[in-house]
This record gives C-alpha cells, structure tokens and sequence, in this order.
C-alpha cells in the first residue's frame, strides 16, 4: 500500500492554516493504481453486498466504481438540500457547528446489506451520520471502508461494533 500513499499529495494549510489535506487526484489520474485501490476493497467484502452506499463528494469517486466492480446498486448520501425527492436526514458535529446529510427515504430496502466507502476516515462523524441514516432506512451495516484513515483522531473507535476497513494509514 506504500505505493498508494505514497501517490497522494499532501498540501499544507488547505482548506484552512494547520489542516494537511489529502488530495487523491494524482491517484485518480493513474488507472492501476486507482484499479488497484478497487480491486482491494472488493477483495476486502465479506458475505453478500446489495448496495454500496458513499458519501458526497469524494467517496462517489470510489464508491460508484466498487459498485460497479461488485454488480450491486450504488446510493448516494448527499449534502442536505441537493435530493429532489423524500429523504430522511442525520446531523453531524463540524469543527466549528454542524453539518446534514440526507438519503432518499425509499433508496434502501429493509434488512438489505450495505457497505458504505468513503475517502478518509478522520473523526468518524461523517460515517457515523451515514450509518444512523442507514439504520433508519432498514439497512444493515455490512461495512464501512475508506481509502485513507488518520488513526490519531479516533475515528475507528466511534465506529465501533462496525466492521471497519482502510486501505492506508496516516499517522
């Protein structure tokens, strides 16, 4: 995996002074390395998927092609305001407030397994909204995957009682 990580770039003081963000965009750019990153999270799933579920706007880029790769649907979890349809909604705590995601309300068969993928796993949040929408639905949590994770700020252990799988760690 060392020649995964080693293919994103880490920008200093982005979005804001003090933050290093990822940006996956020379990984993406590389279509075996980006297949690569796929083929390992397929291998990663375990039992039956019917859907996977990703969270706007990095985790499509992943999630849409894991779906693909595995024959299931793909769902989006979007920003609040940008589904057309019924939706339930989850709020989760920022930095500086709060944050909605929503899911459409019928996108999820009761009792069908879903795997949710993001890009980076940081203080869970983000994935925790996304499971509390899930579970709201009637889905069951098969999964929760990222391509990144960044163990210092405790992600993995909000999501505990979940299955939980990272491609690469940041330390």
């Amino acid at each position: 995996m060392d020649r995964i990580k080693e293919t994103i770039r880490t920008i200093p003081d982005f979005p804001k002074k003090g933050i290093l963000f990822r940006d996956i965009t020379p990984l993406l750019l590389d279509r075996r390395k980006f297949k690569y990153c796929i083929d390992r999270f397929a291998q990663a799933v375990k039992g039956k998927i019917d859907y996977v579920v990703s969270i706007e706007s990095r985790g499509f880029i992943f999630g849409s092609a894991l779906a693909y790769k595995l024959g299931v649907g793909f769902i989006p979890i979007r920003k609040e305001g940008k589904l057309p349809f019924r939706k339930h909604s989850a709020a989760y705590d920022l930095e500086y407030g709060q944050a909605v995601i929503e899911i459409h309300a019928d996108a999820i068969q009761a009792k069908s397994r879903v795997l949710i993928i993001d890009d980076v796993l940081a203080t869970g949040g983000t994935a925790a909204a996304a499971i509390k929408l899930i579970k709201k639905s009637g889905g069951v949590i098969a999964g929760v995957y990222f391509l990144a994770e960044l163990p210092a700020l405790g992600g993995r252990k909000r999501l505990k009682g979940y299955p939980v799988h990272s491609l690469i760690a940041y330390s």
